[in-house]
């Protein structure tokens, strides 16, 4: 689910107010989730409970939106995001429960707001059981089904960095069916059912020299470093989603990070 606190309970008189803050707080979350124009909505069912109102007031909610051309209705598909300018332009009121905003960007994120192409090389991807020690990670149960991809990574045609993703199959079957050479993790995440929202994300970094498999992969000639980033991506509810290692040329990649109280 998009993630927000509950709304305070409002009287029925109240229906037209309800329905505009209710249609307030999905575009405040839709940015803070991340979600990119064409990603589905989760459904009405599931956001009239989140939200904690009726099917009618969610309906009047999104009719809004539509109106704005920030959503729009597929027949038989759902709501779908058109555009969210008129949502980034809002600032939330200081102490009103919104999210903050934080997200935790993907590689396909990252291009696309800069500007690049991206696109990949599948060079494995299947399901298989997950260790124990994964399973410890991932807080799920040892054996549990884990959707494994190893993939190369391009920015505008240069290679970038080899990466490879383990995620529980069970917060999102699409993973083991989609084409992930031109697809994005984090928008097939983000379509799941319940959607998978990451929101924050443990990181670290090292310093090391490439193997020859890496030298190859990462076409590197010469003493190049790479960096060594193993992320772990937590959803909305704080469980673990997502275990990625990825191994960067260091030439062709910095690493950049805010330090907060």
């Amino acid at each position: 689910m998009v993630a927000s606190e509950p709304s305070p309970a409002l009287p029925a008189s109240s229906s037209a107010l309800l329905s505009g803050r209710t249609a307030s707080r999905l575009v405040d979350d839709l940015v803070a989730g991340g979600y990119r124009p064409g990603d589905r909505l989760p459904s009405e069912r599931l956001l009239s409970e989140h939200y904690r109102v009726s099917r009618s007031t969610l309906r009047a909610a999104l009719t809004q939106l539509a109106d704005q051309g920030v959503v729009a209705p597929s027949p038989a598909r759902g709501w779908f995001l058109t555009d969210l300018t008129a949502g980034e332009r809002r600032t939330p009121e200081p102490g009103d429960g919104r999210p903050s905003g934080h997200v935790v960007q993907g590689f396909a994120d990252y291009a696309a707001a800069h500007g690049l192409t991206a696109h990949a090389v599948v060079l494995e991807s299947r399901v298989r059981p997950c260790s124990v020690g994964e399973s410890e990670t991932l807080r799920i149960a040892p054996g549990a089904e884990l959707f494994e991809m190893r993939r190369l990574r391009y920015l505008n045609d240069l290679v970038v960095v080899v990466e490879n993703n383990r995620l529980p199959l069970a917060i999102c079957p699409a993973l083991a069916e989609t084409d992930f050479t031109t697809a994005s993790l984090y928008a097939t995440l983000r379509r799941a059912e319940p959607p998978q929202l990451p929101r924050l994300a443990q990181y670290t970094v090292e310093a090391r020299q490439p193997d020859d498999e890496e030298r190859r992969l990462l076409e590197v000639d010469g003493t190049v470093p790479m960096l060594v980033a193993t992320q772990l991506s937590f959803n909305q509810g704080g469980q673990p989603i997502e275990l990625t290692v990825q191994v960067y040329r260091g030439d062709r990649y910095r690493f950049r990070g805010s330090i907060t109280d």
